[in-house]
């Protein structure tokens, strides 16, 4: 079966993008101060792998039931997506520190080697459910109908995110205020929200 490279691009922008502000990023970066940032990065995709297989799932499911009224449950998805990312831009720098302050707190034990593995793994586990990424993710199964493409798409995209975070977090964040990632986060979701109104109907 071939790989849709037009909608897993699509999956890798879109979640790219609103995972780039999440605490999970923080989560990721704080970790990487403490710890090898290899075995993070390991720790961290492995949770990463497991929820995004658990988000296509949820969206294969979904996406059984009658065209129309999914398509317009993924477009409130987005709509609210979007909503939360431009609401919480103004809160970015408090919730920056609350985050580091959290899971600095979390992480601060001695661990080495597959112990470092295990438990960033718990800790993203943990705090990806339920995440924007997640449900966005599930939306864009709804969206496009090939859950390959978006698991691919999606999985890669959080996986560089989480490359970003263990080994240039700090810099990054220095450079461009979280508030402006969260604002074009928000941008993309209620892009995609507009398209798939329209698509809904029939103007594409």
């Amino acid at each position: 079966m071939s790989l849709d490279l037009a909608t897993a691009a699509v999956a890798f922008a879109s979640i790219f993008v609103v995972e780039l502000p999440d605490k999970t990023f923080i989560a990721t970066l704080v970790m990487a101060t403490r710890f090898r940032p290899l075995l993070v990065w390991v720790g961290v995709c492995l949770a990463f792998l497991v929820q995004t297989v658990v988000a296509v799932t949820l969206g294969g499911v979904l996406a059984r039931l009658p065209r129309t009224p999914v398509e317009v449950f993924a477009c409130l998805m987005f709509v609210v997506g979007g909503f939360i990312l431009l609401r919480g831009a103004s809160k970015a720098t408090a919730e920056e520190a609350e985050a580091e302050e959290e899971f600095g707190q979390r992480s601060d034990r001695a661990a080495k080697g597959w112990h470092v593995v295990t438990l960033c793994f718990g800790i993203l586990f943990l705090a990806e459910w339920g995440d924007l990424s997640q449900i966005l993710t599930a939306s864009l199964v709804l969206r496009y109908h090939d859950p390959v493409a978006v698991f691919v798409g999606a999985f890669l995209a959080l996986a560089a995110v989480s490359g970003l975070a263990a080994v240039l977090g700090r810099a990054l964040l220095g450079r461009i205020p979280l508030a402006l990632i969260r604002r074009v986060g928000g941008a993309v979701c209620l892009l995609l929200a507009a398209v798939t109104a329209l698509e809904i109907a029939g103007v594409l």
